[in-house]
């Protein structure tokens, strides 16, 4: 909510450390419970001895979350407005703007719901996975699809939330959903024997009580009228300002998720065993990205209220110490995966091909932290400023570097070649934000 009377707004009050810590740590634990589920889902059908339900699980995966991925400009954008409402002191608009949210939420997802059929089409037509991994990945995709309006809310809930600076709320609300979907997995494969579809039915029962509780977490915003004030709620300048932010955003999601659904289906013409163990890898890179996100999620939160309050100074120093503990993250990182690396690759996978082929691109995930810490950052400082276009640009010439970089390398390094192209994506993504950032930074105080 706006800031309480006689208190500065949050973007102009003393930035310490400290107070980047508080934002971001329960951001980096939440966020890193997410890859572990996701590794957790791939090694409960690791135990069933073959490779095709681990690349059925990473496929089906990849395909929902390149749905749900498009509506992620509801958490990002949520973030970003909401912060510069509350940095201005609205606390009508920082209520009406979570309403804006989950009605686009409900929306979308029973559009999703509704082209379930077209959607299983267009994935498995470009998709060159074997026919025992694509009938077990459409049985996956066809039971989780129907959470798609509770897992499309959590986005908005959780974005609302960031901009608050109330993480420690996100903690919980991961750790829900998270823990409901972990137990769920053991009872559900291992115990009851349901397998793939066991998978399928444990998030979709997490999503919708993560949906619920979010709703509990957020319930401040339902203490101001505006959030039920339709005539502020559907005002048009902040709608029309809300629909560009949030196309702007959808298409750079779009342009990112076209990176990696490209890299899982080029991985999967390589063989079920390359696909299996690309998917175990991306589990280090899907943790390399929740952690530095949560350094980048305390920038949107920080530089958002600091350009709502129209603070120059804070807005540049909150950018620098959110960067300075996203390297000491990513440092951390790159040591913890080349020392214990295998081990964790062994641990999510009894199929011995599959292992051997995942620690020959190991060295690759030690890479990843360091090279992609700066886009993400970015990334964070971007979004809270709003400057939503400049990040669909650059996403666009980040793309096009990427698909050089694989039409180069891939017939000569092969799978290497993949890996490099993905490494080289976040390298060229830094680069491009950080052109835009110096005339950014000029136009904080209007």
């Amino acid at each position: 909510m706006a800031e309480p009377v006689g208190h500065p707004p949050s973007g102009v009050r003393r930035l310490t450390h400290r107070r980047v810590l508080a934002i971001a740590l329960p951001i980096v634990l939440s966020n890193a419970t997410v890859p572990i589920l996701g590794a957790v889902d791939t090694g409960v059908v690791g135990q069933m001895g073959a490779a095709a339900p681990i690349g059925a699980v990473g496929i089906g995966a990849v395909i929902l979350a390149s749905v749900y991925w498009i509506f992620g400009f509801l958490r990002m954008g949520t973030t970003g407005l909401v912060a510069q409402a509350r940095g201005a002191g609205d606390a009508a608009e920082v209520s009406a703007y979570l309403t804006r949210a989950l009605m686009i939420a409900v929306i979308g997802g029973a559009g999703v719901i509704a082209l379930q059929m077209p959607i299983l089409w267009a994935a498995f037509h470009v998709s060159p996975a074997s026919a025992e991994v694509e009938s077990m990945a459409r049985s996956y995709i066809s039971i989780r699809i129907w959470s798609a309006p509770f897992a499309i809310a959590i986005f908005g809930l959780t974005g609302w939330l960031i901009a608050q600076e109330r993480t420690r709320a996100v903690l919980l609300l991961q750790l829900w959903m998270n823990g409901i979907n972990i137990g769920l997995d053991f009872w559900f494969v291992l115990g009851l024997g349901w397998g793939v579809a066991g998978v399928a039915i444990a998030t979709v029962i997490a999503e919708v009580t993560g949906a619920v509780m979010g709703l509990w977490l957020c319930r401040d915003a339902f203490g101001v009228p505006a959030w039920r004030d339709w005539a502020v709620v559907l005002k048009s300048e902040r709608l029309v300002h809300m629909a560009k932010v949030n196309t702007d955003i959808m298409v750079r999601s779009v342009l990112l998720l076209s990176i990696m659904v490209s890299f899982a289906f080029l991985g999967a013409g390589f063989g079920d065993v390359t696909l299996a163990a690309n998917q175990i890898l991306m589990q280090f890179i899907e943790i390399t990205a929740y952690a530095l996100d949560g350094f980048a999620f305390a920038a949107e939160a920080i530089v958002g209220t600091a350009m709502g309050a129209r603070s120059r100074d804070a807005f540049r120093r909150g950018a620098l110490l959110a960067a300075f503990w996203g390297m000491v993250a990513a440092v951390a990182l790159a040591v913890a995966f080349a020392l214990f690396g295998g081990a964790i690759i062994d641990a999510m996978s009894t199929a011995t091909p599959v292992r051997v082929e995942a620690r020959s691109y190991l060295w690759w995930m030690v890479l990843a932290p360091v090279a992609g810490l700066a886009s993400w950052m970015l990334d964070g400082v971007f979004i809270g400023a709003t400057r939503t276009r400049d990040m669909r640009n650059m996403m666009l010439l980040s793309v096009a570097t990427y698909a050089v970089a694989v039409w180069a390398l891939i017939p000569l390094l092969g799978n290497h070649g993949l890996w490099a192209a993905l490494i080289i994506s976040y390298i060229a993504r830094a680069v491009t934000l950080g052109w835009k950032y110096p005339a950014l930074e000029r136009d904080v105080a209007g």
